[in-house]
């Protein structure tokens, strides 16, 4: 049986998914809040960017890391990992984005989703 996902552990799970692309030097992380948003996908969205496709792809593979230590849990669905450009690691009630930097600009997710509560995580937090 699936575990389903609270309000209280998706916000967990947020904090955990930012501190696992902290750990490799992500860059520019924003949580967006989408609960509050009509026809939202999920609850929270983290974006990212890194330098690289082997940044990025490290990126990825620490949230993974650390979201199965620390919560047991892991990605329902995973994309873009074979060209490392926008990896999306899909926990149900929040989605992470890893875009290399370019790209990021180009879909501007953040723009997107407008409607959601925009939270810039500080490089020093």
């Amino acid at each position: 049986m699936a575990k389903i996902i609270n309000e209280i552990d998706s916000e967990k799970l947020c904090d955990v998914i930012v501190e696992g692309m902290k750990d490799n030097k992500a860059e520019d992380i924003v949580v967006m809040d989408l609960r509050e948003v009509e026809n939202a996908v999920t609850d929270f969205f983290v974006i990212s960017s890194g330098d690289s496709p082997t940044q990025i792809e490290g990126i990825a593979n620490a949230v993974i890391r650390l979201t199965r230590k620390e919560l047991k849990e892991k990605p329902w669905h995973k994309e873009g990992k074979n060209n490392a450009q926008w990896i999306l690691l899909d926990y149900v009630n929040v989605v992470a984005h890893i875009f290399h930097r370019d790209l990021r600009s180009y879909y501007e997710l953040e723009d997107l989703w407008a409607d959601g509560k925009k939270i810039t995580v500080q490089d020093n937090e």
